[in-house]
């Protein structure tokens, strides 16, 4: 079992949000997922996929962009960016997933073989430009979010389990590099971080280690349009 990540698809099968406006490298950039998609994945296979999901506004227009993933080998776990507006409520979300291949996570978890995977939304942290009082409230509520997320890890963990750990923001910002999210991380003994929203010239690093635990940002266009490979 290989475990990959990419997120920020921003598909827009039923909304006018073409991606191609933001740059060149955008053009047909899911047919340049999907094929490299088919060269790594197999059935076996799990693909983490952090947020950012579909310009849709509407859960069915959500699902429409969600099918066209639907012929993709592995197993696909998804949590929540900041512009899926699609995704309100999780039970109805999963009644209506194309198959049973997807897996859509909201303050919770799911566990293959020895390997626990868990996620939330996140928010802009502190040391953020423009941080205002309003993305503190959040910043607030998204760590207790992530707290109930472990609660539930506790719950399936046993010795010799693996944790992983997806947000969709970044989880410490260049000038603040601990924060509520990594001292969780931490604290609950998270092995890797996978993150997206960073998008453009924005430097963030692709990769990094802060007291032992591994960062990736996987947002699509900063990785060539390709998954990168977890463990």
């Amino acid at each position: 079992m290989k475990i990959f990540a990419i997120s920020d698809l921003h598909l827009s099968g039923k909304a006018d949000k073409p991606m191609d406006v933001f740059g060149p490298g955008w053009e047909n950039h899911f047919e340049k997922i999907k094929s490299d998609w088919d060269k790594k994945v197999s059935d076996e296979d799990i693909v983490l996929i952090c947020g950012d999901i579909s310009w849709g506004i509407t859960l069915d227009e959500g699902l429409y962009d969600l099918n066209s993933l639907k012929g993709l080998k592995g197993k696909k776990i998804f949590i929540r960016g900041n512009h899926d507006y699609w995704w309100s409520g999780i039970t109805k979300l999963r009644d209506r997933a194309p198959d049973e291949t997807f897996y859509f996570l909201q303050n919770d978890c799911v566990k293959f073989d020895d390997v626990i995977i868990c996620g939330s939304r996140g928010w802009t942290c502190p040391g953020s430009t423009d941080y205002t009082a309003h993305d503190e409230k959040l910043y607030l509520r998204e760590a207790e979010r992530f707290a109930l997320c472990f609660k539930e890890v506790e719950k399936v963990k046993k010795e010799g389990d693996r944790v992983l750990a997806l947000i969709h923001y970044p989880p410490f910002s260049l000038k603040t590099p601990q924060t509520l999210f990594t001292k969780l991380f931490e604290e609950k003994g998270v092995e890797k971080v996978i993150f997206g929203h960073i998008h453009g010239e924005n430097y963030f690093p692709f990769r990094t280690v802060m007291d032992g635990i591994e960062y990736v940002l996987t947002s699509c266009d900063k990785v060539g349009f390709t998954l990168q490979r977890i463990l």
